[in-house]
């Protein structure tokens, strides 16, 4: 029975999402594109406030000066009432070594979502640091399973941990704050995914995450800002 109404749920998800694109798809635009405009300035204040951050702050510049790619969640969210839901919407910087710059954004979701009766929740901020080709290759694809098809690790915190982040070698190294505390949560097992609709907004056309971040192929001057924050992190 709980499965049949899995599926009833779905279904109807699905027609209600396709009906609305069908019906209002210049207004779609307009509200996916605000929304990646929110998105962005959203994500520059979560890297500065990381940055900011006594605990956090020194290990987390630390990697990004050797970074090639920075992936910042805004908010990542943890339960909810009757839709249980596991995730949030980030955004993808990448350092092109060529040109000795970063460059972005790409859009991205993490996390699944489940059915079932679930009552309160918890909202976090998450960034990934990208430390290999392999962890940027992988985020470049159309998914990707943390811990399965990339490597990840929890990044050092408090006294000592800048030091400690010269023996990280992992792909991806994660770092993660609720209420402004540290909040060390796991990242294994969690789906990361292109966000293809927020980048058509963004950018006015179809672009996959690769033509952003390796061929350069679209830009936006509004997230300047970000690009800013990232680049003076990483002293470049």
């Amino acid at each position: 029975m709980v499965r049949r109404c899995d599926r009833l749920m779905r279904a109807l998800l699905v027609l209600v999402m396709a009906a609305t694109t069908l019906i209002s798809p210049e207004p779609a635009m307009a509200d996916d594109a605000q929304d990646a405009r929110h998105l962005v300035d959203k994500a520059r204040l979560t890297f500065e406030s990381f940055m900011a951050d006594k605990d956090l702050g020194p290990s987390v510049r630390s990697l990004v000066k050797r970074a090639k790619g920075v992936l910042i969640y805004p908010q990542v969210l943890k339960g909810a009432f009757l839709v249980g839901v596991s995730g949030g919407s980030g955004v993808l910087l990448a350092h092109d070594a060529k040109a000795r710059k970063w460059g972005g954004p790409a859009f991205y979701t993490i996390g699944e979502a489940s059915f079932g009766l679930q009552a309160g929740g918890q909202a976090s901020e998450v960034i990934l640091v990208a430390l290999t080709d392999r962890g940027v290759t992988a985020l470049l694809s159309t998914s990707a399973k943390l811990g399965a098809d990339v490597g990840v690790a929890l990044g050092p915190v408090g006294a000592g941990a800048e030091a400690a982040t010269a023996n990280l070698s992992a792909d991806l190294v994660s770092y993660s704050r609720a209420q402004g505390l540290y909040a060390g949560i796991s990242l294994e097992g969690a789906v990361v995914a292109a966000r293809d609709g927020l980048n058509k907004a963004y950018y006015g056309k179809e672009v996959t995450p690769t033509a952003i971040l390796v061929r350069h192929e679209a830009t936006n001057p509004q997230a300047a800002g970000l690009i800013g924050a990232v680049s003076k992190a990483a002293g470049k």
